[in-house]
């Protein structure tokens, strides 16, 4: 936690931990209350009894800000955590104040083939082979693969290397296999949130991306942003899937812009009913 003000929830990606923010917190603090957990089994947190699932988590998140004193947010969520964001918003539209999501998964089925593998059986061995390898060979390793097409974005190598070398521990292992096997499949993602867009009408949301991002199509924001025309849109030119790891200086003026410019949004019970039950079709 870091700073005063109105409360930022930062949520992760999978595998990773709150330090994938580091880049942020500094900037945000000046004006905000910045929260960054690290998920269940991720990080330094404990493992949750079984339950990996984006509601879980979204669960968890919700626990947290209660057990902080802060009975509403603005939530930020990378790739998975963006995911959790959007799941959050549709199980607690009380407690959510503004919605961004950086290179969000949830928007659409096609994923990195690295990522699908994890799904695999023996996934975890072959998880706990990399994670033992030293991390600048890791780095150097994937910088090469990067030049495959569809694999990932060039400047995501470090990232990604360090993410890798966090799995070494059997825990953060489990967690980050159980968590990808609830939301991904061989094919790709399992879970999509582009069918409930409608709920989060009234929502400030904050779409932003790596316009290089090979992990998750820079597409699914494009046409989620054409299906909200009230979000903010962000294309972050030359970064990847960690535009605010490796771009902070780009990102943070317009995410700053964004909270500045946009008040809370008030839950409203009979509004979302109406959301919930949709058109109603005429019998006869």
């Amino acid at each position: 936690m870091a700073g005063t003000g109105e409360p930022l929830l930062l949520i992760h990606g999978l595998g990773g931990n709150r330090g994938t923010w580091n880049g942020v917190i500094d900037s945000l603090a000046t004006r905000y209350t910045v929260i960054a957990p690290d998920l269940p089994g991720h990080g330094d947190s404990d493992s949750p009894a079984g339950d990996y699932s984006l509601g879980a988590h979204a669960s968890v998140m919700r626990d947290l800000l209660m057990a902080l004193g802060h009975p509403s947010a603005t939530v930020i969520g990378h790739s998975l955590g963006g995911g959790i964001a959007l799941q959050f918003g549709y199980q607690f539209p009380d407690r959510m104040d503004r919605l961004v999501l950086v290179g969000s998964g949830g928007l659409g089925p096609e994923l990195t083939v690295m990522l699908r593998a994890a799904t695999l059986p023996g996934a975890s061995a072959v998880v706990a082979g990399l994670a033992r390898i030293p991390e600048p060979v890791t780095r150097s390793a994937l910088a090469v693969l990067s030049a495959v097409p569809g694999v990932l974005a060039r400047p995501d190598a470090g990232a990604l290397a360090e993410a890798i070398h966090g799995l070494a521990e059997p825990r953060r292992r489990r967690g980050f296999i159980g968590t990808a096997r609830t939301v991904i499949g061989w094919r790709g993602q399992t879970v999509s949130a582009v069918g409930q867009l409608s709920l989060l009408a009234g929502v400030p949301i904050m779409l932003a991306w790596g316009s290089e991002d090979r992990t998750i199509p820079p597409r699914h924001h494009q046409a989620v942003a054409r299906r909200l025309p009230d979000a903010v849109a962000v294309e972050i030119p030359s970064a990847g899937h960690f535009p605010h790891e490796t771009a902070p200086e780009a990102l943070l003026p317009r995410l700053h812009d964004f909270l500045s410019g946009n008040a809370a949004f008030r839950y409203d019970e009979n509004q979302w009913r109406r959301s919930v039950a949709g058109p109603v079709t005429p019998t006869r």
